[in-house]
């Protein structure tokens, strides 16, 4: 069986816009990603089964029976997409009601690992101190911000009961 050249076309714009929307940062639009890809997969299974009648014997000749693993499979697919779907939209609700968005933030070990990325490539380029160590911000954690806590923001640390620590 030769595939449909519009089926192949709506396969791949299904599958490219929903790759670009999961490398967004609103999970509105994650969110949308995965519901594509779900579609695109759903395709790309329907494509792969042969047209024809019922697969019930005796209803139809067994050489006219359609293939029904396609048809279990994008069940399956639908019912992993629902609950993707419901996932992300708890998590984009949670997100709307605690900061007023749905932006997902870097988080410290991101922003670590384009300092160390931004590092490595100044001491290829030649414009690093020669001994592999950062500047560290003088606390001695490694970490720029001065506050000797190891993490990446300017606030001192805290204890449990919000007051300060000191280092």
């Amino acid at each position: 069986m030769t595939p449909n050249l519009t089926y192949v076309a709506t396969i791949g714009v299904l599958f490219a816009a929903g790759a670009i929307l999961l490398l967004e940062r609103s999970l509105t639009r994650v969110l949308m990603g995965v519901i594509l890809l779900g579609n695109g997969v759903n395709m790309l299974i329907l494509m792969g089964g042969r047209a024809g009648g019922a697969p019930i014997v005796g209803v139809t000749p067994p050489e006219r029976m359609s293939d029904p693993l396609p048809q279990a499979m994008i069940l399956t697919a639908i019912v992993i997409t629902l609950g993707m779907t419901a996932f992300l939209l708890a998590m984009a609700y949670r997100s709307w009601l605690l900061v007023g968005h749905d932006e997902v933030q870097d988080d410290a070990e991101d922003r670590r690992i384009v300092r160390l990325a931004e590092r490595d490539e100044g001491l290829a380029d030649g414009d690093g101190n020669g001994n592999g160590e950062g500047n560290g911000g003088g606390d001695g954690d490694g970490d720029g911000d001065g506050d000797g806590d190891g993490d990446d923001d300017d606030r001192p640390a805290r204890r449990g009961d919000g007051t300060e620590a000191r280092p």
